[in-house]
């Protein structure tokens, strides 16, 4: 019997078939692993495992119940089948074992804060997780996904799991989808039609109410902003801003999280978001904050960083913002539209500031400038206005 220590974690890998006849055997060399090494935890390993019988699961079934954390990993379908049959999915945590691919020299068609989308082929695209320990964030979003496409919102629902790297990816049927940041680049004539669009989604994206506990509220994770800005503003700038965001009413309509034009993808005649790792609810500002950093904000002081996330001219991004935005608030009213895109400025910068913070701004020449550049900002626009909602 193979065990593997990991973090205090002992792996022992199972393999073949487990029956009546080798149960004993099998039990008893697991017993032996965990005598000789303590441990905080047990992970069955079933990769190399073929079958398993009633005898076998009576096994795993009195492990479980030694063992205060216990795990079942890289089970086979067929395996897996008789497990999720039996209920032994519903008592244990039971992961399926994933294939792997590989997406190098495989085209980029979209990214967003968490993972990049490539085309695997002309029907199939992957999501390629950043973060290698993302499987609980690989499942998460399958679920939110889930969620927003029974709500009536055009998504692209994942179907698979797999393995790519060190890292996970989630697998989606998207036939000749091509993004919206692709399609502008190659058609920036149409730049109103795909505004227009992506407004569309938006507006339905904001009427759609959700129920308690089904999607995360954002305002927890917005307030965090005003903490750490207020670590660095003017006491009575870092109050206020607090006061303005605690202000925000709260709203059980959806937020996509991270809505720009590299997660939005046209597949024929039909708008499909992608990246739903991100989608909570609360008011629209919080959104048009992060959309605005998304075009604008993060190149005011590179407008590379921009160019070479969307994929555009900071200045063809610039003027998506513009037209969208207006759009979005229907008025030709040019002093309303200014006024709200301050108040998303204002959490824009917030949100900048925390993240440049976390990443241990203060420690280099580029992250002090972009932290006294976003400090300025946000001290300027809160007297400017009387509050966040609009």
């Amino acid at each position: 019997m193979n065990g593997i220590m990991e973090d205090n974690i002992l792996k022992a890998v199972l393999s073949g078939h487990i029956d009546s006849a080798n149960v004993p055997a099998v039990e008893a060399g697991i017993m032996q692993l965990r005598e000789g090494c303590p441990h905080e935890g047990l992970i069955l390993d079933l990769k190399d495992l073929t079958y398993i019988s009633s005898a076998g699961l009576r096994m795993v079934l009195r492990l479980g119940k030694l063992e205060p954390s216990f795990r079942l990993v890289n089970a086979s379908p067929e395996v897996y089948e008789i497990l999720d049959i039996t209920g032994f999915t519903e008592m244990f945590s039971v992961e399926k074992a994933c294939r792997v691919i590989s997406v190098e020299g495989c085209e980029a068609i979209g990214q967003g804060a968490n993972g990049v989308v490539y085309r695997i082929d002309n029907e199939t695209v992957v999501k390629v997780y950043r973060n290698p320990d993302c499987l609980p964030d690989v499942k998460r979003e399958r679920e939110l996904a889930r969620k927003a496409f029974v709500l009536g919102i055009p998504t692209a629902i994942p179907y698979d799991v797999v393995r790519v790297g060190e890292s996970y990816g989630s697998v989606f049927e998207l036939v000749n989808a091509r993004s919206f940041s692709k399609l502008i680049a190659a058609c920036p004539e149409q730049i109103d039609h795909y505004v227009d669009l992506y407004v569309e989604v938006m507006r339905k994206l904001h009427s759609t109410h959700t129920r308690p506990g089904d999607v995360p509220d954002i305002r927890e994770f917005a307030m965090d902003f005003a903490r750490y800005a207020g670590k660095v503003l003017p006491e009575k700038t870092g109050e206020r801003l607090k006061a303005m965001m605690e202000a925000v009413p709260e709203r059980d309509t959806l937020l996509h999280g991270d809505y720009h034009t590299n997660n939005i993808v046209m597949q024929n005649d039909e708008v499909l978001l992608l990246d739903m790792d991100t989608l909570c609810c609360g008011h629209p500002v919080f959104e048009l904050a992060s959309v605005f950093m998304a075009f604008v904000g993060f190149g005011e002081q590179d407008p590379t960083v921009v160019e070479k996330f969307l994929k555009l001219p900071y200045e063809t991004a610039k003027l998506f913002w513009k037209k969208a935005l207006k759009r979005y608030l229907d008025t030709e009213d040019q002093a309303y539209i200014d006024e709200v895109e301050k108040k998303a400025m204002v959490i824009g910068y917030a949100r900048l500031l925390r993240r440049t913070m976390r990443r241990d701004g203060f420690g280099t020449d580029a992250g002090r400038a972009v932290i006294e550049r976003c400090a300025g900002r946000i001290g300027q626009l809160v007297g400017e206005l009387d509050s966040l909602c609009f």
